[in-house]
């Protein structure tokens, strides 16, 4: 049986591989990767071995640094990044998921100081599984979907 790739091959940037299902879009839109002239190609809800569905991103002439892949963590916890140069993997890593997040989301409580003061918005991970994130200054926690609904 011949195998046959679903996704072109890149020469030069980052594979974000392992995202669930229904956040590749999220994730374009949060890194504003659709406002850059590189070529991007999208794989949404590809069949993986298991029978599952996933999203895969790449992104020409784009390594990303490590704060920018953590942050995915936000979106995809499993989610693995490959960096490529001349079609070939030069380094291959998994997302870690930071104690905090600084200037990323914006607080979901209205009446969270964050909003009228000019500080930096801070988040803490207060529980891994089932993400779940403490505002620095108003100390409400939320699950990770809450953010999602501010969209």
């Amino acid at each position: 049986m011949q195998k046959k790739l679903q996704v072109e091959a890149i020469e030069h940037g980052s594979v974000i591989d392992h995202i669930p299902a229904q956040q590749g879009i999220k994730i374009l839109k949060f890194f504003k990767f659709t406002q850059t002239n590189e070529k991007i190609t999208i794989g949404l809800n590809l069949a993986t071995h298991n029978g599952e569905s996933k999203d895969l991103i790449k992104i020409e002439n784009t390594i990303l640094n490590d704060q920018q892949a953590n942050q995915l963590a936000l979106f995809a916890p499993n989610a693995t990044i490959n960096q490529i140069k001349d079609f070939k993997v030069v380094n291959k890593f998994q997302v870690q998921l930071p104690e905090c997040f600084v200037d990323v989301l914006a607080c979901p409580n209205s009446n969270c100081i964050s909003h009228n003061e000019p500080v930096q918005k801070r988040f803490y991970v207060q529980q891994k599984k089932t993400l779940k994130l403490k505002c620095h200054y108003c100390e409400k926690s939320f699950e990770r979907t809450t953010f999602d609904e501010l969209d």
